[in-house]
């Protein structure tokens, strides 16, 4: 890590350890149902999130939508997938996560599990009231596959926890689904990258909220691809209305030349990636002693 500096800020810019125990966040999740008509669901973002950026946060909000139940329409990333949500009557969605890689995905630009855990924490902590971070992943020592991450959810909100009580106390379990980008599911057709077992299980028995980004044809690759359309009930598909363009690749970049980064991601985040130096380009090996 880069040198620190001080800046002195309303929120905690403290480093993260996982030296201390791990707990499943929970304190936004609801413990009984407003709607006992609908499913309880809980939606999972996975990713490395180096850093979170303002996209990732409104991946989201756009889940609150319209859609049609078996005919997915288009409409409008969290805050995307919330809005998709509020609007169909099938589902009551309870909160949603982030879940971060661990430092074993060995991908290019990827800060420490900790830093991007933190910048998430600092990220949803103060623009959200509903959405949380679970550090199970990041913590682990080898990659976990995506559908291992969704059986950790699923073990933790429906085993461990119960499920979600219904007004009339009875228990009903919570429906889990991988929210998405278009990039990330056109991945799946990569080959040697996704197991076929792994999309059958993370598509068919989990489901999929997919957020279509500019340029991206999403409905296009569900046609032409096998799993993909065999589930295709299981697929959602949320359109943006606003383009977004902003990626954590560019972020990085742009920290690298020395350019701002105001109004791409949340103040603390930035305030966090300045003060212990991150993205900056390293110093050639002879200098670095």
């Amino acid at each position: 890590m880069s040198s620190i500096t001080r800046i002195t800020t309303p929120y905690d810019l403290s480093p993260l350890s996982f030296d201390t125990p791990y707990e499943f966040p929970r304190h936004f999740l609801p413990t009984v149902m407003k709607d006992d008509s609908k499913i309880p669901l809980v939606l999972v973002a996975c990713g490395s999130f180096s850093p979170v950026t303002y996209l990732h946060l409104r991946m989201f909000g756009m889940e609150t939508l319209f859609m049609v139940k078996g005919s997915p329409l288009i409409h409008s990333l969290l805050e995307m997938a919330q809005d998709h949500f509020k609007e169909r009557n099938e589902f009551e969605l309870l909160t949603g996560y982030y879940s971060p890689v661990s430092d074993h995905y060995m991908k290019e630009g990827l800060a420490k599990a900790e830093d991007r855990v933190k910048m998430c924490q600092l990220a949803v902590e103060t623009t959200s009231d509903w959405l949380m971070v679970d550090s199970w992943e990041p913590r682990q020592t080898t990659y976990q596959r995506t559908a291992i991450v969704l059986d950790h959810f699923d073990h933790e909100l429906n085993n461990v926890g119960g499920g979600i009580l219904t007004k009339d106390g009875q228990k009903r379990k919570i429906r889990i689904m991988l929210l998405a980008g278009g990039d990330l599911i056109a991945s799946f057709g990569h080959p040697g990258v996704w197991a076929p077992n792994d999309l059958h299980h993370i598509v068919g028995h989990y489901g999929c909220v997919i957020i279509e980004r500019t340029g991206t044809d999403v409905y296009g690759f569900l046609l032409s691809h096998d799993i993909l359309y065999q589930h295709r009930m299981n697929v959602t598909v949320i359109k943006q209305l606003i383009h977004n363009d902003i990626s954590s690749t560019k972020i990085r970049l742009f920290v690298k030349r020395g350019m701002s980064i105001k109004y791409l991601l949340p103040n603390p985040v930035i305030d966090y990636i300045h003060a212990y130096g991150l993205y900056l380009p390293r110093p050639p090996k002879d200098q670095q002693s």
